[in-house]
């Protein structure tokens, strides 16, 4: 998928993947796709709240080798 940003959240743990993800999205245009990896396991339930707070839209998510990707667009 493509995405605009990225944003490497692996090694920390809640709540810091969500605020980076906030921060990050902060600073991008309405429309555009942020790419998240994460290592926190708490993250996906973390990230699936995140959306439905925030009104921007968790496209996707996936796991491989203990480490999630997530891909948020910003509402």
């Amino acid at each position: 998928m493509e995405f605009h940003k990225e944003l490497d959240a692996r090694g920390l743990n809640c709540p810091l993947p969500i605020l980076k993800a906030k921060k990050a999205l902060a600073e991008m245009s309405s429309g555009e796709i942020l790419r998240v990896l994460a290592t926190d396991p708490g993250s996906v339930r973390d990230f699936q709240a995140f959306a439905r707070q925030t009104g921007n839209d968790l496209v996707d998510h996936s796991e491989s080798n203990k480490e999630f990707t997530f891909f948020m667009k910003r509402k």
